[in-house]
């Protein structure tokens, strides 16, 4: 009888891992496990082209929202063999993540790591560091900080690009080679998307996990 063997695909959206190999004469059971991963951004502004500051229908200064993202990402063969290594071979878990934003047109690759990201990351933003995310709890087979979003206060104009997800550093455009620094995921966003000073830009990560069906 063949040994099961463990296989990992990854369809430019999804995280799947199947155990793949004999079953036992007469059983039917289920295989594997299928994670999706999306970003989902929004960039909120003060005021319109020509500076004038928006205002709600009682005459107070708001922010309002230019433009929203909604996008799957990749999981890079470094974030694969990281979750695999975690899950199964005992290692550190890591603990924050980080977020980060592209500002470079770069597509999304399986090759991608943290120490070569490819993609050029903004610094363009208020914060000292990179944004945690900071997650809550799995509940409903899904996590996410939804309740806690990441955010970026920007300080000079950009187009961005993209969206990653990255351990081991704080420290903005950090690419040192280290075996707790980890480049899990990236996704390029379907248009670029232009910001300016003082936006304000919140990132959600969310992850959703469920039987493939196999």
């Amino acid at each position: 009888m063949n040994e099961p063997i463990l296989r990992l695909s990854k369809d430019g959206k999804t995280m799947a891992v199947r155990l793949t190999g004999a079953k036992a004469p007469g059983i039917i059971g289920r295989s594997g496990m299928r994670f999706g991963c999306m970003f989902d951004i929004e960039c909120w502004r003060w005021h319109d082209e020509i500076g004038k500051r928006f205002r709600n229908l009682k005459g107070q200064f708001e922010r309002r929202l230019i433009w929203q993202e909604h996008c799957s990402n990749i999981v890079t063969d470094e974030g694969l063999d990281h979750a695999l290594d975690v899950y199964y071979h005992g290692k550190a878990i890591i603990n924050p993540w980080y977020c980060c934003m592209s500002e470079s047109d770069t597509a999304a690759a399986a090759g991608m790591t943290y120490a070569v990201p490819v993609y050029t990351e903004t610094e363009a933003y208020d914060e000292a560091t990179r944004p945690i995310y900071n997650e809550a709890a799995a509940a409903g087979q899904s996590i996410t900080n939804s309740a806690n979003k990441a955010v970026f206060t920007i300080d000079a104009a950009k187009t961005l690009y993209g969206a990653s997800l990255v351990g081991g550093s704080d420290v903005k455009s950090d690419v040192t080679n280290a075996a707790t620094h980890v480049l899990s995921c990236y996704a390029k966003f379907g248009s670029s998307r232009d910001v300016v000073d003082d936006d304000v830009v919140n990132l959600t990560y969310t992850v959703t996990a469920a039987d493939d069906g196999i």
